[in-house]
């Protein structure tokens, strides 16, 4: 199959997709989903499809159910449609979202700090996709979080105030889905870059020594 080299979609642009698809119970709920997993998904269609860029188009229904259920996640966490319910509500009961690089863990209503700690900090923050794998119930997408720091960043060091630069940092987001739901979504944000771009250099290397000194023989 071949890659789209250059074209990307941006969160923001997946109310076009999601405009207009038929709506149906998955297979999975057909069978009985487990408790609060009561998810009614879309599905896509093939002209749906041709637009984000996807490694493999021909996916099965259960694929295209999963996707839908992903880009409709990341338009609620939009700047400008932001739905911090629809985001909490695209998890399952025990739901969990990771941000590994920052080693924290969110679940229940928790969930809804995560589009509003973003949105604060970049009021028009979009995620712009441009890679995208789906295997079964797991959605794979490499992309960059982009936005405009103006809001202030709580840190170690005091309260940091915006600049108004410019961000673009690079993120891989890994969802995994069961019954229409999403259960674990890790992901990994390059906050060192992302820093930097937003004129905030903190001071890694004596943070790194300062950790190495914690361990025996340090």
């Amino acid at each position: 199959m071949k890659l789209l080299s250059r074209k990307t979609i941006t969160a923001t642009a997946a109310l076009a997709i999601l405009g207009g698809l038929s709506i149906a119970a998955s297979p999975t709920q057909a069978a009985g989903p487990a408790a609060g997993s009561t998810a009614v998904v879309a599905d896509l269609s093939p002209g749906d499809l041709s637009k984000p860029p996807l490694t493999d188009r021909h996916l099965t229904r259960k694929e295209r159910a999963n996707l839908a259920v992903v880009l409709r996640a990341y338009h609620v966490a939009e700047g400008d449609s932001l739905d911090v319910d629809a985001f909490v509500n695209s998890f399952a009961k025990d739901g969990v979202f990771n941000d590994v690089v920052a080693g924290q863990s969110y679940r229940g209503d928790a969930l809804g700090g995560v589009p509003t700690y973003m949105a604060n900090l970049f009021p028009d923050v979009h995620r712009d996709l441009k890679r995208i794998t789906v295997n079964g119930d797991v959605v794979s997408i490499e992309l960059s979080i982009q936005g405009t720091f103006e809001g202030p960043l709580q840190s170690p060091a005091g309260t940091v105030k915006p600049t108004g630069a410019r961000v673009d940092a690079p993120t891989a987001d890994f969802w995994y889905l069961r019954h229409g739901k999403v259960e674990k979504f890790n992901c990994f944000v390059g906050y060192s870059t992302m820093y930097a771009q937003m004129g905030v250099n903190f001071d890694w290397t004596s943070a790194g020594r300062q950790a190495l000194s914690s361990f025996p023989g340090g």
